[in-house]
């Protein structure tokens, strides 16, 4: 690869010496037409070395050797201009101190015919590259056809990448955009032949496989839409990342992506209140439990942006605890970032990691969340969950940390298995705890999170390249669904406007159907649903509702400052009962008796049903509250079960 660069540069010196010398010669034949001064000539020949030293120490100070040809635009060919005309302000003076060999108007026309032809010669090796490309494609026919979503800087920018680059063997067919002023406009040979709305059916007139939506600056909806108007053609889709998620604002193939499930979610970006969430992040020293976890890590990156004096990541899993260790050091090498590796189910290891690193802020994301696991191991669900909770809190308060957020469940709403019910005894313990401590406690609930370790998004894929089939449990059945950036950034959002005691809920859209999701996943990945890989139906399993919740009766529900997270009225919890109540669940888990186990449970949580009811929500009012359409968080008002 360097050699190729080496070889590149040397080519492009050689054709600027002969092109310098070159314009020379041909201003002197402009001034003089065919009787040329032999003294101008024999001059010239006696310091043509220094002046094309002048000129091509010029191009290199402007580093026109260093610049991408291929790629370059207004700002390289400025350059040029720039480089040229130093040069020859630098010829001029260098002809002045030297007795005026030549005369200073043979110096300022060779110096615009240099600026010319090398631009000329730039452009050259461009249009060649292009020609080749287009005329390769024109007759070999190989490559799947392409069609590109958006004409503008985006589009043009993928085309010209597509005609130029060797590596990659496709043929761009048409553009589509939306600006009806772009319709039937050709960009280097390819035309706009509709808007989003004609993509089917020009996909069949065209016979294209392959889709890239290329709008870098478009919203998260009109991408979704897009999504979904592609996703039935059967073509392969591609996509240009939003300009928020690009480092720089360079559109090339390596950064052209798969589609993917988030895409169809049609959610924009959060947007966080970064004073706030500064206040209490920046020089603190913050500590993570699960800090390894999907989430977890998540967060860890995302409080490293306010810059705290320390953070610690604890986990009980050294290999992603410690790729994420890798990862935080190379993006912020003089963080001061300690791994510690520990369960949350020791009080004593916590202890000495609190009396040791003194954390400020601690964000618990550490607990067992697989709900048919936790279904046949309730004694670990106890343990790990409740207990690690209650230690980590009461660790939190006898060490004074400021503030505790703890992560939730929707699961944790009336819940129908072992899970959801710890983790609403989790909440208990906030909330209890948050009455008699100094620390302010609170929890954060949400729904399931795209692509977290155990979420149904990894299974479906692993399933779809398995050859299928995908596993569905309820055909009706729905999920809340976040992204793990998301979820992670609201959490913090959180984190700042916590009084005490409170529980947020995050607003996670429209309800999904599972179903739906599994069909649109096989189409993202190129086949045919119910042809290609087959979904089947396997039934509930424990403990699994058909559709989840995020508040309770009780609580009640108001506004924060951030459209995207709400509050519930706090609930009074005594510590000691409660502690009581948790002991007893202790007692009953290390003896392993799941049935007492069980029963137990059920007097902690009244609203937790062991016996999960199929049917769908039949009070009218239940109905309408299922299937709101996601303005603010979904709630569901229900009467007790």
């Amino acid at each position: 690869m360097k050699n190729n660069i080496s070889r590149r540069k040397l080519v492009l010196v050689i054709v600027d010496i002969a092109l310098i010398n070159f314009s020379f010669l041909l201003s002197f034949y402009f001034r003089y037409i065919s009787d040329v001064p032999q003294g101008y000539i024999k001059t010239y020949g006696e310091n043509f070395i220094i002046i094309t030293l002048i000129f091509t120490l010029s191009f290199y100070l402007f580093k026109m050797y260093d610049s991408l040809w291929k790629y370059a635009g207004t700002d390289e060919f400025l350059l040029i201009t720039a480089a040229c005309f130093s040069g020859g302000i630098a010829t001029v003076a260098y002809n002045r101190i030297y007795g005026g060999f030549i005369p200073d108007n043979i110096i300022v026309l060779s110096t615009i015919i240099i600026t010319l032809t090398v631009v000329t010669s730039r452009l050259t090796f461009r249009t060649y590259r292009r020609m080749t490309k287009i005329l390769e494609i024109r007759h070999s026919g190989k490559g799947p056809n392409v069609m590109i979503v958006g004409a503008g800087s985006g589009g043009c920018m993928v085309l010209d990448e597509l005609l130029t680059s060797k590596e990659i063997d496709v043929t761009p067919v048409c553009f589509v955009d939306d600006d009806k002023k772009k319709l039937g406009m050709t960009i280097s040979s390819v035309k706009v032949l509709g808007n989003r709305h004609d993509i089917p059916k020009l996909v069949k007139e065209n016979n294209i496989e392959m889709i890239i939506i290329a709008i870098p600056t478009i919203s998260k909806q009109d991408r979704t839409d897009i999504v979904n108007i592609c996703k039935n053609t059967g073509c392969k889709l591609k996509i240009v990342p939003g300009m928020y998620e690009l480092i720089n604002g360079d559109v090339n193939v390596k950064e052209i992506r798969d589609v993917n499930i988030e895409d169809l979610l049609g959610r924009d970006p959060v947007v966080l209140e970064d004073e706030g969430i500064k206040e209490y992040l920046q020089g603190k020293v913050v500590m993570i439990s699960g800090g390894g976890g999907s989430i977890g890590s998540e967060i860890s990156r995302q409080v490293m942006k306010y810059s705290p004096r320390r953070l610690i990541i604890f986990d009980n899993y050294e290999n992603n605890a410690y790729d994420l260790q890798n990862e935080i050091k190379r993006i912020y090498p003089n963080a001061d970032l300690k791994l510690v590796i520990g369960s949350v189910r020791d009080r004593n290891r916590l202890e000495k990691v609190f009396k040791e690193y003194k954390p400020e802020v601690v964000f618990h994301a550490a607990a067992h969340k697989h709900v048919p696991l936790m279904e046949e191991s309730p004694c670990e669900a106890i343990m790990n969950n409740v207990c690690g909770t209650l230690n980590l809190a009461e660790t939190a308060d006898k060490f004074q940390v400021k503030r505790f957020v703890m992560l939730s469940t929707d699961k944790a709403v009336n819940p129908t298995n072992v899970m959801g019910a710890t983790k609403r005894i989790c909440e208990m313990i906030i909330q209890a705890m948050d009455a008699k401590s100094k620390t302010k406690y609170v929890a954060v609930r949400f729904g399931n999170v795209l692509g977290s370790n155990g979420s149904v998004i990894p299974l479906f894929n692993k399933q779809i390249s398995e050859g299928g089939p995908v596993t569905v449990t309820d055909k009706n059945i729905t999920r809340f669904f976040m992204t793990i950036p998301e979820a992670a950034q609201l959490v913090l959002q959180a984190g700042a406007f916590a009084e005490g005691g409170e529980i947020f809920i995050l607003d996670m859209g429209k309800p999904v159907r599972i179903y739906d999701l599994a069909k649109d996943l096989i189409r993202l990945s190129g086949f045919v649903p119910g042809e290609d890989i087959k979904i089947e139906i396997t039934g509930l399993r424990p403990g699994e509702k058909l559709y989840e919740e995020v508040l309770m009766d009780e609580e009640g529900i108001k506004k924060t400052a951030h459209n995207k997270i709400f509050v519930a009225k706090p609930a009074s919890y005594n510590i000691l009962e409660l502690k009581g109540k948790i002991q007893e669940l202790m007692h009953l888990s290390e003896c392993e008796d799941n049935e007492e186990l069980l029963q137990k449970l059920q007097e902690v949580v009244p609203t937790y049903q062991r016996k999960v009811s199929e049917d769908k929500p039949k009070n009218e009012n239940e109905q309408k509250n299922t299937k709101q359409e996601g303005r603010g968080p979904q709630i569901l008002v229900t009467s007790g079960k």
